[in-house]
């Protein structure tokens, strides 16, 4: 059974090296939508695949640290980067180009650890991510899969390498979430949120 939960947020970036002049030379942005959709065989003792509860803390704020923020691509003219950084508080500093196939497949990658990391009480089993889709307009979206996520020919997605900005890290209940997951530190649901 798959399951689906959305996600909204705002963002700007560029995306240098694509055929529209637009976009790889003009700072712009998006109304995302984001689509996190989980699989199992099984339902817990809730009768539920995965308490669509739990997506409220921890994967909720990695997706909304991009929201009213800027990505940047750490690969990216320095002197920008640099500017970006100052003249913006809340920004997310990427090891890809801040593309929406990129974006699925960071996002599969961060949600990917926090389950890996997450020890679940309520009877979950065998709960796995199916895949991300990212709506960047109304009319166009990518969806990344786990070969997708974890293809080096895409450029790889190093966790350390995924920086938020401090702006962002302070507003989560966890400021210390990406260097948890980088560590591999537990995560333990909640029986009630």
């Amino acid at each position: 059974m798959l399951i689906r939960k959305q996600f909204k947020f705002e963002n700007a970036h560029i995306v240098r090296g694509c055929s529209s002049e637009r976009c790889r030379a003009s700072l712009h942005g998006h109304s995302y939508i984001v689509e996190v959709l989980f699989e199992s065989n099984f339902l817990d003792h809730g009768q539920m695949v995965y308490d669509f509860g739990l997506m409220k803390r921890h994967l909720k704020e990695l997706i909304d640290g991009f929201d009213h923020a800027i990505t940047l691509w750490d690969a990216d003219d320095p002197e920008y980067i640099e500017s970006m950084m100052r003249h913006s508080s809340r920004y997310v500093l990427l090891p890809v180009s801040p593309s929406a196939e990129q974006f699925s497949r960071v996002f599969f990658v961060l949600i990917d650890r926090l389950m890996s990391l997450t020890c679940t009480v309520n009877g979950e089993r065998e709960v796995r991510l199916h895949s991300v889709i990212v709506h960047e307009t109304a009319t166009g979206y990518a969806q990344g899969f786990r070969e997708d996520a974890y293809n080096p020919q895409m450029g790889v997605i190093a966790l350390e390498r995924i920086v938020y900005s401090d702006a962002v890290r302070e507003g989560w209940s966890d400021a210390a979430l990406m260097r948890r997951l980088i560590e591999g530190d537990a995560f333990i649901n909640p029986t009630t949120v």
